[in-house]
């Protein structure tokens, strides 16, 4: 019997062989493939996709591949030794190539359709076919799925070539977007907040494709130039991948009766999402609408603790869309997203993205994607008014949990036992007038100050220019702001309860992280990696890894500052296209 992979009981995956023995294919081998695929995986023009849960498709690897970074913490969960990420077979196989895999580890892997939603509203004009059967995983391509630990784990290239689902793409990925994704995925791991993770980072050393982006010093909204870039791939890993708009896709189907076996694709889909994410917290023995039920209920409390985590950490999806919302309640698809640096209760780092997915709206647009949620699944309650009835409820029911989880979170990020709606709406006024750093400013607040010096440092004005003819004004309103938060937090005057203020900064900065992921960091790392020198990636990685730390004084003085004003409405660090 293979022994557990755990450093635990001593023992390490050093090749593939040792990790073939634990090789499970539950997607592959319990639901339906398309009837019109190749068994081969040779299947990487644009095509129709009428029913079945995936395509067998065969990745294309990158070209002269060389290894870039791999997340150490992550292989320790696995077991997986450090130097298996540097081996020929490793590399092989994450770069996209699947011949030389040692059985049972298969020589194909899978891509999965889903439709689209934006906002709650269903959209098939997007799709080339103008029929929503052309969406899905153009060059997202599942390589390996295993039971590790008693966890299951699906791992995904992300640049891996084209799918039946690319819409004319090439299926290729970009390193810039690629170190972005790596390095986010980890960043958000150790923030805590639920998330994909990222296995390894692999770029080509002779293959590049051109893509559209800012030229230096551009102030556009759009990209303004094509640029040629490396190409990469980056293996990200999750309990699965499947996504709101992917039960979408079968409902909608199951909802329009397109094919015969519609309604059974659909259930099999859910009973498979339910054994893969929610198996700790529903019954399998339980019937199929009960489970239904319950999932929902389930998902809703994922979901929105998932974006008030998503708000405490000053994180922006920037594209919530329905096919980028995990139907397992955890981060999916880095695409245009963004950390907020200057406070904007609207901040958007998605030029195409709109407001209705910026900073603060968060909330309405998971509001939006449980209500395509709850929809994709009512086929499977025709016939059970009861459950209906249930199911209409727990959606009707989202805004107050997800208000619950937003009062929860402010007040965790204030210290305070209870949430308090007067103190908490007069500093968002003033967070926004003078304006503040995000990260920054509830880091220095961790700290309970005796004033508002300390503060300052987060301040991107100072006083006098952020108040104008009224900077003393200003003044007055943050110094009874802070008194009245500290008379909340039971310290109402200097040196009153020491030890309460040492166990309040010390829960705070539990909440507060002190390093965030600002990009003005990453487009040095990112650049340098395309030259080669993937060193500052690596340093910057550390760091990111690390985010509630006081690290030490180089990385303070590097990593622990305020966005500079030159940068501001930059191209590429204040905002950038879906390119990559």
């Amino acid at each position: 019997m293979q022994q557990p992979l755990s450093r635990e009981t001593g023992f390490e995956v050093t090749d593939l062989e040792d990790l073939a023995p634990v090789a499970d294919y539950s997607l592959m081998d319990h639901l339906t493939p398309d009837p019109d695929a190749t068994s081969d995986g040779v299947d990487h023009r644009p095509r129709q996709v009428f029913s079945g849960h995936y395509v067998p498709v065969r990745p294309t690897p990158i070209e002269n591949p060389d290894y870039v970074a791999h997340s150490e913490g992550l292989f320790r969960e696995l077991g997986f030794a450090d130097s298996l990420a540097q081996s020929d077979d490793f590399i092989r196989m994450f770069s996209g190539d699947l011949s030389l895999v040692p059985e049972p580890m298969r020589k194909v892997g899978w891509a999965c359709g889903y439709a689209l939603s934006i906002y709650g509203t269903e959209y098939t004009q997007q799709c080339p076919f103008q029929t929503g059967n052309g969406y899905g995983d153009g060059r997202a391509i599942s390589v390996f799925e295993a039971v590790i630990n008693g966890r299951r784990w699906e791992m995904q290239l992300k640049g891996g070539g084209q799918t039946p689902y690319c819409r004319g793409g090439d299926g290729r990925a970009v390193l810039r977007s690629s170190v972005r994704e790596f390095l986010a995925q980890e960043h958000m791991h150790a923030l805590g907040v639920p998330t994909s993770r990222s296995l390894s980072l692999y770029v080509s050393k002779t293959e590049r494709v051109r893509r559209p982006w800012y030229s230096e010093g551009s102030h556009s909204r759009d990209p303004d130039q094509l640029i040629s870039e490396p190409v990469a791939i980056s293996t990200r890993v999750a309990p699965s991948f499947i996504r709101v708009g992917q039960l979408e896709l079968f409902g909608r189907r199951a909802r329009k009766q397109e094919h015969p076996r519609a309604i059974e694709e659909l259930e099999q889909l859910v009973l498979h999402l339910i054994d893969r994410e929610y198996s700790g917290v529903i019954d399998q023995t339980l019937a199929t609408p009960t489970k239904v039920v319950m999932l929902a209920r389930a998902f809703r409390g994922r979901l929105a603790s998932l974006v008030a985590n998503w708000i405490r950490v000053g994180y922006c999806q920037g594209n919530f869309n329905s096919d980028n919302c995990a139907a397992g309640g955890f981060t999916l698809d880095y695409g245009p997203f963004g950390f907020c640096e200057v406070f904007e209760p609207f901040y958007q780092p998605w030029t195409g993205g709109g407001q209705h997915f910026a900073f603060l709206n968060q909330p309405a647009a998971a509001e939006q994607n449980f209500k395509s949620f709850c929809s994709a699944l009512r086929p499977l309650l025709n016939g059970h008014e009861d459950e209906l009835a249930q199911l209409d409820e727990i959606q009707k029911g989202f805004p107050e949990v997800m208000q619950a989880e937003m009062e929860s979170m402010w007040s965790a990020k204030l210290g305070l036992k209870d949430f308090d709606a007067e103190l908490f709406r007069e500093l968002m006024m003033l967070m926004t007038r003078t304006p503040v750093d995000y990260t920054v400013f509830f880091r220095e607040l961790s700290s309970v100050p005796d004033d508002i010096e300390p503060l300052k440092q987060s301040f991107y004005r100072s006083l006098d220019e952020a108040g104008g003819t009224d900077s003393e004004g200003l003044l007055k309103r943050w110094s009874e702001w802070l008194a009245n938060w500290k008379c909340q937090i039971g310290i109402d005057r200097v040196g009153n309860g020491s030890r309460l203020r040492e166990e309040l900064s010390r829960d705070m900065k539990l909440v507060n992280p002190k390093y965030t992921m600002r990009e003005w960091f990453v487009v040095p790392a990112y650049q340098q990696a395309a030259d080669g020198d993937y060193l500052p990636l690596r340093d910057l990685q550390r760091v990111l890894n690390r985010p509630y730390d006081e690290q030490s004084d180089g990385v303070e003085h590097r990593y622990n500052r305020l966005k500079p004003l030159e940068l501001f409405d930059l191209g590429g660090f204040s905002h950038y296209s879906c390119s990559s």
